[in-house]
């Protein structure tokens, strides 16, 4: 009896020491490494979630984070029924795999089929190995039991997915996908899934940038395996092996590329980043920039900046023409570079004016040679219109008018007014306000520009810009830029800005602008949801002869709006304290503008005959047998105005400041005004 017991005993003592040192050996091995303290790629996503950029993990890898909702559901069952058919079954080992395994390894020699179950292949990636041996096995099998206890089965083929290694730097279904095929993995191809399955067994042998013969050939594999199963059509399984593998990587998405920067820098220990911007109108206006850049020049650069003005969010920033493009400072920010406005300032301008009820627009104001001190504004083309209305001086960017205006508001007013909304306007170094602000001379953003543009489009009140989603919390109060009549009035007269050519009239609210020197090209403009705002010259700030805002930016303004892929909306329609009516029907005081006193006061300036001027030779031309009139404009004085041809009354006078003459035959001819206070003008014109 004792002797019969004995090797029970022995086989006892030492299953127990087996059991025991097992035991001590899964305790050395510590606790299982956790999954979140892996290292993720930082990314970026829009406003929907879409990929605007990844960014590398620190020892260069690109390991984006993935989630089961975000991979092809075909794929994963492709994954599941090639690499562990019983997965959903076991507990992260997998006996009667170990069994076939053993059984093949027997009967053939060598090894043909592996044991690693989907667990195991994780327990690897969370805590690899480099050498290969039968205590390296049975910690993988350790791990995936462990594995199995602390995590869900999708929680665990999210890791897979997420850990896979593709070839490379290269980790993760969401990488290979983007680098392979350039798209993200929620549809793929059959042939695309069943490379995608093939390639973590052997990631660098199977690298198709390097091996797509190997590639094509594991593929083929899987979807030879897939056909016996008869789950999915011959006839697809065929047209799947006669797609081509990649033979390159593509780049990663690179969209928004500055915002991103800004975006991470701001919080650096965040690993996603939630942006408000539109991913694809992002990518069209980021190709438009691209495009009008290279016809525009070698070194020209263009930044454009696209905010819905409702919520003050910024549906796309493009900050330069390319972000690797050396030689136009590709990585530079325009969007928020110190750069003159040229005329852009002058809607503001109007818009105080309006406010202050010192012009309406249909107010007649005068564009003239005109002096302040020392300072002698003079148009873009240097020539002057003499008599016009607000409107027109707005549309047509007349700067003498804009001047007076100023002059008139104030420019330390103005800029003040501005920087209280976050428009902040820098004066060169040492340098008080003037009245060259309303030419351009001061720095400004097109960040700001944009913002100021939308508070128009809203009715005169601003947002600031939000970009980041990520801190959107209290949402911002809106600042007053100008009343909503004002606003009104400013949006009305821009809509009708004529358009570049080949752009629809009467769509979209825009203004330009050119700084001395061609040096900036701006133009911005709105319709009833979006404001739009374009900067193009060159980063270092040497000019550019020709470059000009309406002919270099607003074509650019006019296509990013057509690329919205929308028709432009409406404007909003005109609020309380909106007076609609021609220049005769309004009030005496807004009849006319003279600088420095309400419109319809003396303003104790002589009349003066603007047109024809002393000297002037003007050819008679005839129609139908009489002589074409001569026209005269008179400007100054104080009606009645008398005008006088040769000390003759003329019978079409009629007090106007328009007139026009019919001359009896060629020669000299005096002709003079006189107003009210018999101050006169007299010039001597010849008719030829």
């Amino acid at each position: 009896m004792t002797a019969a017991r004995h090797p029970l005993i022995v086989a006892g003592i030492a299953l127990g020491a087996m059991l025991l040192t097992g035991t001590v050996w899964i305790a050395a091995l510590g606790p299982l490494p956790r999954a979140e303290d892996l290292e993720f790629s930082t990314i970026v996503v829009d406003r929907d979630g879409r990929l605007l950029r990844p960014y590398a993990t620190r020892d260069g890898r690109w390991r984006l984070p993935v989630d089961m909702s975000d991979v092809d559901p075909r794929f994963v069952r492709m994954l599941v029924a090639y690499e562990d058919k019983r997965f959903y079954a076991h507990d992260g080992i997998d006996p009667l795999a170990f069994l076939r395994a053993a059984w093949l390894l027997a009967t053939n020699g060598r090894i043909v089929s592996g044991a690693s179950t989907l667990t195991m292949q994780v327990a690897r990636l969370i805590e690899p190995r480099s050498e290969r041996s039968v205590l390296v096995k049975l910690r993988q099998m350790v791990r995936a039991v462990q594995l199995e206890r602390h995590y869900s089965k999708d929680e665990i083929l999210t890791l897979y997915l997420s850990l896979a290694p593709y070839g490379g730097n290269l980790e993760g279904i969401r990488a290979a996908s983007l680098s392979y095929f350039g798209k993200e993995p929620r549809r793929l191809t059959l042939a695309q899934a069943a490379l995608l399955v093939a390639l973590p067994q052997s990631p660098e042998a199977r690298r198709p940038d390097r091996a797509p013969e190997a590639a094509r050939q594991a593929r083929d594999r899987v979807l030879e395996r897939i056909a016996h199963s008869a789950v999915i059509p011959g006839d697809e399984i065929a047209l799947a092996r006669n797609e081509k593998v990649p033979v390159m990587r593509r780049p990663m998405p690179m969209l928004a590329p500055h915002a991103a920067d800004a975006a991470v820098a701001a919080v650096p220990g965040r690993k996603l980043h939630r942006m408000t911007i539109d991913a694809p109108l992002q990518k069209r206006l980021e190709d438009l920039a691209r495009e009008r850049a290279q016809i525009l020049g070698h070194d020209i650069s263009v930044a454009i900046l696209a905010v819905e003005h409702a919520t003050g969010n910024v549906r796309a920033r493009v900050a330069s023409a390319d972000y690797f493009d050396a030689r136009r400072a590709g990585q530079i920010d325009m969007t928020a570079a110190l750069r003159s406005p040229g005329s852009a300032l002058k809607p503001f301008i109007y818009g105080l004016a309006f406010e202050d009820g010192l012009v309406h627009p249909e107010t007649l104001i005068e564009d003239r040679p005109v002096r302040f001190g020392a300072y002698a504004p003079e148009n873009f083309d240097l020539t002057f219109q003499g008599t016009v209305t607000v409107r027109h001086a707005l549309q047509m960017s007349l700067n003498v008018p804009a001047v007076m205006l100023l002059d008139n508001i104030g420019p330390s007013r103005l800029l003040g007014r501005l920087a209280q909304i976050g428009g902040t306007l820098v004066l060169p170094k040492d340098e008080a306000p003037g009245l060259a602000i309303a030419l351009g001379g001061v720095g400004a953003k097109l960040g700001d520009l944009t913002m100021l543009y939308a508070g128009i489009a809203r009715g005169g009140t601003a947002l600031p810009l939000t970009e980041r989603a990520d801190d959107a919390g209290t949402p911002p109060q809106p600042a007053r830029l100008f009343d909503p009549a004002a606003a009104w009035y400013v949006a009305n007269a821009l809509i009708g800005t004529p358009p570049p050519d080949n752009a629809s009239s009467g769509r979209i609210a825009f203004k330009t602008g050119t700084s001395y020197g061609y040096r900036d090209a701006w133009a911005l403009g709105f319709d009833g949801k979006r404001t739009i705002g374009v900067w193009a010259g060159r980063p270092d700030g040497a000019p550019m002869p020709g470059l000009i805002g309406r002919t270099a930016a607003a074509p650019i303004l006019f296509d990013a709006f057509a690329r919205i892929g929308q028709s432009p909306a409406p404007l909003s329609r005109a609020p309380k304290g909106v007076l609609l009516a021609v220049n005769t029907k309004l009030p005496v005081t807004l009849q006319r503008y003279r600088p420095g006193v309400l419109a319809g006061q003396a303003s104790g300036q002589p009349p003066r005959i603007l047109f024809p001027p002393d000297g002037a030779r003007i050819e008679l031309g005839s129609a139908a047998g009489r002589r074409d009139p001569v026209a005269l404009k008179i400007v100054g004085g104080i009606a009645p105005l008398t005008v006088l041809a040769n000390g003759v009354p003329i019978k079409d006078g009629d007090g106007r400041r328009s007139v026009l003459f019919e001359p009896e035959g060629p020669g000299f001819v005096r002709l003079t005004v006189t107003d009210a206070n018999g101050a006169a003008d007299s010039v001597m014109i010849r008719l030829q």
